[in-house]
């Protein structure tokens, strides 16, 4: 019986099998691609040379000024800082603790990222605490007037000339 079967199976013609592939996604399919360049304003950067790409890829920022950074003179500016710092162990100190609060704020933060929930309800307080904000100290000239000396008097108290 098992031969009849096996004999069966072998005179059998063979159907071909094409597996289809279902994908599930929650993004939409993207169009496809149109790879002809015919419109006057956006030519194609496949018709340019290697050395053409290069120029089309290149950012230059300029200003009326030479603004070219000396190395020297800014490590001879901020050694001319710090000699004139009074107090150079505080200086140490405080920048010391910003570099520990910085890391334990991101422990904090990458601790509250792995609760479930959590993120997203954080991102709708900071959402609304924007929101309350804009309304409180931009949307009216007369609050945006307040927020400016607001920030003016901080200023004046962080660098003692109050």
């Amino acid at each position: 019986m098992a031969a009849a079967a096996a004999a069966v199976t072998v005179l059998l013609p063979r159907v071909p099998t094409t597996t289809y592939v279902t994908r599930c996604s929650a993004l939409p399919s993207l169009p496809p691609r149109v790879t002809t360049s015919t419109t006057l304003f956006s030519p194609s950067v496949n018709h340019f040379s290697v050395s053409q790409k290069s120029f089309l890829l290149q950012t230059r920022a300029s200003s009326e000024e030479s603004s070219s950074v000396d190395a020297n003179e800014l490590f001879t500016d901020l050694k001319e800082k710090w000699d004139a710092v009074e107090n150079k162990s505080t200086v140490l100190i405080y920048g010391g603790g910003a570099l520990v609060a910085v890391w334990l704020s991101s422990i904090l933060v990458s601790a509250i990222n792995s609760v479930p929930l959590l993120p997203k309800i954080m991102e709708l307080v900071g959402l609304g605490y924007t929101g309350w904000f804009v309304y409180r100290y931009l949307l009216f000239k007369s609050s945006r007037k307040e927020l400016a000396t607001d920030i003016e008097v901080l200023k004046k108290k962080i660098t003692g000339t109050e």
